[in-house]
């Protein structure tokens, strides 16, 4: 790899490139003046930090005195050539009187040369569409590459897509947040409303130097894990809820959108080992404060803090719940709660940087208090992600992955996300269908109503092809999580299984009105469109896909829909160039095209590869109808120990 795609950074449609000294927005050069060009540099190296403006001047202008105006001249310059609207903050935040954050999703080396063959989205078609920064990553996080080659791995691909996307929940976030996902202004979808339905909103982070974002965000994280296991309240999850970050809506409209009655809204002020905190139910339909709270403690007593604003929670919404239902042990060491609050938030940046530096946190935090099972949970997660993103041999990370959530239910058997992150490995790694059962039923009888374990135990049951049970899960987990696109992913894949296909293009359609750009959301309402026989619209949608192996496999099963058999075999040809990189979409085309011989070719190039992402759904692919018959197509689903 060159030293000028290691240095490289993409951001929405812009690539920049430090040592070439370019920036590019969908492959064009934008001028800037060397100053302006080197505090774009300087703001995208931090990104997600908050930068002050003594620093930025000295490290823009280390020999020479400049006026704080030129600063903010430069700024407004740089926020010009990105096209970005007055006081929007798409692209850079200023803080007053301390300072400037770049805040749009950044991806860093070679995943940044990845995402520009993928078809940008201008800045004034964000403005129009309403597609705010935060919708930029649901794309760039997923642009996962094969080491060494700068090209997207296609299995690394759907793996993230449609396992690691569930996984990620213990860490969540998208944008800078794996819950902002960044909706265009689309009308959401009507969500019932339960009585004893609750969103915590993202705390805010009201510290003298606002740095302190990640342990106000971790707050709201603890404070949902525990609301989560309190029988017969509605938690929306932490994906949905923090969606809503940094925007200015009124609780009325917030509560509809999340299908709750009530809203917590807090902030937290952190200065040493002090924290003040401040918590406040609210009736969001009348706007009227059930209950309000500021507790001044020392970081040593901050799981108790915790435990507190729940109890208190569920007092003022009068639910009857075991005394000791959030009980925790104090916190044996503050550093480590710290580190671990760190890892999360570098676990949410999604770029390799990010996920070894939360692999380390985790890491010195188990060092500093090896009985804190949360830590070993979120260990697992990190190196989950760094297999299904291609950063690390997916054979060592899951291996990695199982020995810590292992290590974590032995410090505590009742940890739920532990049983389904390990029900996960036996189900996309091992193939072991049993074993993830018995996993996952662990884990949704210690949490029944948690939305990821939910979506954990769809997806099994996808893969098996009990699609009246996943149907049910999908639809609970939606309950809970009514803004994650992924989940109406799944739905979509599961109302296909079960032969819907207008609900499964009605899911399909809404999955990409959450995330325009969404990898594979392009190619599964093609896979829906041409099953319902519309080709030429499926061609269509096709096309927009991001993913290069999925739009490759959709554009040679619509050529081959609309008679046009020397495009889709020319299609086919060009993915077959690197027959390591696409065998399961391969498969798939020549399944729809009604060749066995092709596509149990490439299903045991799949299968040799590991491939943990598509393969273990593939009971009940509908693209694969031509070929059910096969005695070779049954074989080879027992020997991927599926059932009849």
């Amino acid at each position: 790899m060159s030293a000028s795609i290691k240095s490289t950074f993409s951001f929405r449609e812009f690539e920049l490139d430090p040592l070439e000294r370019r920036l590019l927005r969908a492959g064009e050069s934008i001028a800037l003046t060397p100053k302006v060009f080197d505090t774009l540099v300087f703001l995208v190296e931090r990104a997600g930090r908050l930068v002050s403006k003594e620093e930025l001047l000295q490290g823009v202008w280390p020999r020479g005195f400049v006026d704080e105006s030129n600063l903010t001249k430069h700024i407004s310059l740089i926020r010009r050539a990105l096209g970005e609207a007055d006081q929007s903050a798409e692209f850079i935040e200023t803080v007053p009187k301390i300072g400037y954050r770049f805040v749009a999703p950044v991806m860093r080396g070679a995943a940044a040369a990845a995402v520009q063959q993928i078809s940008p989205v201008t800045a004034s078609e964000r403005r129009r569409a309403g597609y705010g920064w935060r919708a930029g990553l649901a794309l760039t996080t997923r642009v996962l590459l094969e080491r060494g080659r700068g090209r997207a791995h296609p299995v690394a691909i759907a793996a993230a897509v449609l396992v690691a996307i569930v996984a990620i929940a213990a860490v969540v976030a998208l944008g800078k947040h794996y819950g902002s996902w960044g909706q265009k202004t689309a009308q959401p979808a009507t969500v019932a409303i339960a009585d004893k339905s609750i969103a915590v909103l993202p705390f805010a982070d009201m510290s003298e130097k606002k740095d302190q974002e990640y342990f106000a965000d971790g707050m709201a994280e603890e404070i949902i894990d525990l609301l989560v296991k309190i029988p017969g309240l509605k938690v929306v999850s932490r994906t949905s809820s923090f969606q809503l970050k940094g925007k200015t809506q009124d609780l009325r409209s917030v509560a509809t959108q999340l299908g709750v009655a009530y809203v917590l809204q807090g902030s937290v002020r952190k200065s040493g080992d002090h924290l003040r905190v401040t918590a406040q139910l609210i009736n969001a339909q009348d706007g009227t404060h059930l209950w309000a709270q500021t507790y001044d403690r020392q970081l040593a007593d901050v799981l108790k803090m915790q435990d507190e604003i729940a109890i208190a929670l569920v007092q003022a919404l009068q639910l009857e719940v075991e005394a000791n239902i959030v009980f925790r042990p104090t916190l044996r060491n503050t550093e480590a709660y710290t580190l671990y609050l760190q890892g999360l938030h570098a676990s949410s940046r999604f770029d390799q940087e990010g996920m070894e530096q939360a692999v380390s946190d985790f890491e010195r935090v188990i060092e500093l208090d090896p009985s804190f099972a949360p830590a070993h949970l979120s260990l697992g997660n990190a190196y989950f992600l760094l297999g299904a993103y291609g950063f690390m041999p997916p054979a060592v990370a899951f291996e990695r992955d199982r020995l810590a959530n292992e290590r974590a239910l032995k410090l505590d058997p009742n940890l739920a996300m532990a049983h389904a992150q390990l029900g996960d490995i036996h189900r996309a790694y091992d193939w072991d269908w049993v074993a993830a059962d018995q996993e996952l039923k662990q884990a949704l009888t210690l949490a029944p109503a948690d939305g990821d374990i939910l979506f954990y135990a769809a997806v099994q049951s996808l893969g098996m092809g009990r699609w009246d049970d996943a149907l049910k899960q999908v639809n609970a987990a939606l309950a809970q999580d009514p803004l994650n696109p992924s989940r109406y992913q799944v739905l979509t894949l599961i109302q296909s299984s079960r032969g819907r296909l207008e609900e499964a293009e009605v899911a399909a359609r809404r999955a990409l009105e959450l995330i325009p750009m969404g990898p594979l959301g392009h190619f599964f309402l093609g896979n829906v469109l041409l099953l319902r026989n519309h080709a030429d619209e499926a061609l269509t949608e096709f096309s927009k896909e991001a993913v290069e192996a999925a739009r490759l496999g959709g554009i040679a099963m619509a050529h081959f829909a609309q008679g046009r058999k020397i495009d889709s075999d020319a299609a086919l040809a060009q993915m077959t160039k690197h027959p390591t990189d696409h065998p399961f979409f391969i498969a798939q085309a020549y399944a729809l095209r009604g060749d066995p011989n092709g596509a149990l070719k490439w299903l045991d190039r799949a299968y040799a590869q590991k491939d943990s992402g598509m393969l273990p759904l593939i009971k009940g692919d509908a693209m694969f109808k031509k070929i059910e018959g096969d005695p070779r197509y049954k074989a080879f689903l027992k020997k991927m120990n599926l059932p009849d």
